[in-house]
């Protein structure tokens, strides 16, 4: 029995229908999620991964640079989110982003230390 994560649909990204269409089918077609990870860089949008799969224990798996990376996606967020006054229609707060930055970090230090 396999069991889909109802946040996300299983995708790992909550409000993935802000995504463009080639994106999603190159992401679809390759499963590289960085496709995903680049458009939400270069796109203000509510896309976020999903904290409940979207990350899960992947993070054992990933590269520094590529935790280093949602650790930046993160801060460009809050820098956003602070632009726009603490204002915004879907995403989390400030709070949550600083939250992930956090985990993010100690992710990257238990990879660091292993």
């Amino acid at each position: 029995m396999s069991l889909t994560c109802t946040r996300c649909d299983g995708t790992g990204f909550l409000n993935n229908h802000q995504i463009d269409d080639d994106t999603l089918k190159t992401f679809d077609a390759t499963g590289n999620v960085y496709f995903i990870l680049y458009w939400m860089l270069l796109n203000e949008s509510d896309v976020q991964v999903c904290d409940c799969c979207g990350n899960g224990e992947d993070w054992r798996d990933m590269r520094v640079g590529s935790l280093t990376d949602l650790i930046l996606m993160k801060l460009f967020r809050v820098k956003q989110i602070e632009d726009n006054a603490g204002n915004t229609i879907v995403s989390e707060g400030v709070d949550a982003n600083y939250q992930d930055i956090i985990n993010y970090s100690v992710f990257a230090l238990i990879k660091l230390t292993l």
